[in-house]
């Protein structure tokens, strides 16, 4: 037990380094080769952070009147602020190597292309959607959305965009720009995402539910019963596993074959609601956070799951695996920033 910050570490999970910034941890972005951690300020300003100890690789401006978002790929490092702006990042010179600008309303969602050629960066700044190529140039602007944009993600080729408003999901094709397909949903979505082999596309929502479509062939279901608004989903990399929050237990489905319609899921419960999860990249490991400042990780799969519980003085914010899977971020509402050690 470290006595100064209130960790207790069972198993396989413990304390790397932390550090501090000076408000709640709105957002974390593990650089592509997991050498260093950017970490956003509510308040604006951005951090890179050495992955290695913690130490402050460069203190970057952000946003002056506040960051909402950072995403981080081949592309390089972007930030997304209430200023209506998009940065691109140059790390070594910790300045803003170029900047796109948006006309109607903060930048909440950035996301990078897993495809290669080219590296294109989707941005949503209110109903506002864009592709910018990574010299901060624009691709391609795409008509207003029918009401703000909440979530935003790629399917696993690349080919299609997914984009949620109040109503519904539009996935919009990359090569042709044009709307491929369109999805009701008359409720609040708060999060989107993709199974890895590109079967499903998952909302978390308002309602609260969880929604899943199969787009290739239109199939879609629906399961309800959730505690509270589901605002935090993540696949394994099987595709075969898709964690929800919406409670006080984490609760995980199979998605094998037809899917989880008329499957018990597994419940791993927490004192307390769950903020944040997060599974890792390439293993099955599911990290969890509560609002109690509790983080435990799952092996979902096993007959006994629970694999490692840590206490911490405030709750999760943001909960990000490295891309190698070592190391765990962990943000929190009070400004300090955890990175856990996985053994496994």
């Amino acid at each position: 037990m470290d006595a100064s910050t209130g960790f207790v570490a069972e198993m396989q999970l413990t304390k790397h380094w932390a550090a501090n910034i000076e408000d709640y941890v709105i957002d974390l972005a593990w650089s592509p080769d997991t050498h260093h951690l950017a970490v956003a300020s509510a308040s604006g300003p951005v951090t890179v952070f050495a992955a290695a100890d913690g130490a402050t690789v460069q203190p970057l401006l952000g946003h002056e009147e506040g960051t909402n978002t950072l995403a981080w790929g081949p592309g390089g490092l972007a930030s997304g602020g209430q200023d209506g702006k998009v940065h691109l990042w140059d790390i070594p010179s910790g300045q803003i190597a170029a900047t796109a600008s948006f006309d109607r309303g903060w930048v909440e969602h950035l996301a990078w292309s897993p495809a290669e050629s080219p590296f294109l960066l989707a941005a949503a700044a209110g109903r506002e959607l864009a592709l910018l190529r990574p010299d901060g140039t624009v691709h391609h602007r795409f008509p207003l959305a029918p009401k703000t944009i909440s979530a935003l993600s790629w399917s696993p080729s690349g080919r299609h965009l997914a984009v949620a408003y109040f109503g519904g999901v539009c996935l919009w094709d990359i090569t042709t720009l044009a709307a491929y397909k369109e999805f009701a949903y008359a409720n609040s979505i708060h999060a989107l995402t993709w199974s890895g082999d590109g079967k499903w596309l998952v909302s978390g929502n308002q309602d609260p539910s969880v929604h899943l479509w199969v787009p290739e062939t239109d199939f879609e279901f629906h399961m309800s019963g959730y505690e509270s608004k589901v605002k935090d989903i993540d696949f394994d990399h099987t595709a075969r596993w898709l964690a929800t929050s919406g409670g006080q237990d984490a609760c995980v489905w199979d998605c094998q074959g037809n899917g989880p319609e008329g499957r018990e899921p597994a419940m791993l419960p927490h004192d307390a609601k769950v903020c944040a999860l997060a599974y890792q990249n390439r293993h099955g490991l599911l990290a969890t956070g509560s609002e109690d400042g509790v983080v435990m990780l799952w092996s979902p799969e096993r007959a006994k799951p629970l694999r490692a519980t840590v206490r911490m003085p405030t709750p999760a914010t943001k909960l990000s695996w490295s891309k190698d899977d070592r190391l765990l971020a962990v943000g929190t509402s009070k400004g300090t920033l955890y990175v856990l050690r996985s053994e496994t």
